[in-house]
């Protein structure tokens, strides 16, 4: 029996690596349903981040991830406008899936519930992957060809 009905997760998704099957992988093992925010290109764009994949495609590339790593489980995805999407105004949202990198956006996330007096979503932290040389694996490293989506050096 998962320990949670409902959690969100979000993330830009666009080169799809280990650290983001780590991810997905907790927070399918501890609920049985998973709301995940994709970012979407304008607000990739307003944290200065240059996706190499549109939305669409990298909605495309999680979809098949999913349905290819834990076939059967309970998703949606919604597109990510801003910072935290569905998981600030869903009533049944009971934990946020972070990585390390991302742990502090659970404090914002509960102030800003507790602000339309939903009740706080406990913060399940997920520790980063490490490639081969011990450093995290992530999308940049991969653009820039240091490692590729497993970890291992280019």
């Amino acid at each position: 029996m998962p320990e949670f009905h409902l959690v969100a997760m979000g993330g830009t998704f666009d080169i799809l690596h280990k650290g983001h099957i780590a991810l997905l992988s907790k927070a399918f093992s501890i609920s049985s349903s998973v709301i995940i925010g994709l970012t979407g290109d304008e607000l990739a764009k307003r944290r200065g981040k240059q996706p190499v994949n549109s939305f669409e495609k990298r909605l495309q590339s999680l979809e098949s991830l999913i349905k290819k790593n834990f076939p059967g489980t309970a998703y949606q995805i919604s597109k990510l406008d801003n910072d935290f999407g569905p998981a600030v105004l869903e009533q049944g949202v009971e934990a946020l899936v972070v990585s390390d990198e991302t742990e502090k956006q659970g404090s914002v996330l509960n102030d800003l519930r507790a602000q339309r007096n939903l009740p706080p979503v406990r913060i399940v932290t997920v520790p980063m992957v490490l490639a081969e040389d011990g450093t995290r694996i992530s999308t940049t490293r991969i653009k820039n060809s240091e490692i590729d989506s497993n970890g291992n050096l280019s």
